[in-house]
């Protein structure tokens, strides 16, 4: 999915939770941003490669009234979020550190524990099988050795 997301030209966002009646946006952004702020999107793990993977991602409220995209509602989206402005912009994620990447993780929720290491493997870079039933933690325990695998491997690449 990550990289699906990743090839789109633009992806939308509905938020269903966030009210923006008024006819200017731009003039009532406080009408509507403590709503963003508070909107289940942001709770929600796979939505993580949503927001990361597409160049372009636009939102709407209720209303479908253009809230903004991803590079002018930037700061708020790191603030929500705690990710960085630059992996919003597109920076590569593996010029972050294992240990902030899952922190992108936190405060989400998912239907199905496993979904929880799943929807990080494209922010990890490797590919996993599904085993819904796992548990969270073997789920886990499984992405983490997908990524030593690819450690490994870059570090063969590099001694050739």
């Amino acid at each position: 999915m990550f990289q699906w997301y990743q090839n789109a030209e633009k992806c939308y966002v509905f938020l269903s939770d966030v009210s923006a009646s008024m006819t200017d946006a731009q003039l009532h952004q406080s009408a509507w941003e403590t709503s963003l702020r508070k909107s289940r999107w942001f709770t929600r793990g796979w939505t993580l490669q949503e927001l990361l993977a597409p160049a372009s991602v636009e939102f709407f409220s209720s209303e479908r009234q253009r809230l903004g995209d991803k590079d002018s509602l930037e700061r708020q989206i790191s603030d929500i979020t705690r990710i960085p402005v630059a992996a919003l912009r597109g920076d590569p994620l593996d010029e972050f550190s294992v240990s902030e990447r899952k922190g992108w993780m936190a405060g989400r929720q998912t239907t199905q524990e496993e979904d929880m290491a799943y929807s990080l493997i494209g922010i990890f870079g490797v590919s996993m099988e599904f085993r819904y039933g796992e548990g969270k933690e073997r789920a886990l325990e499984r992405l983490q050795e997908e990524m030593d695998k690819g450690v490994r491997y870059a570090a063969f690449r590099l001694k050739k």
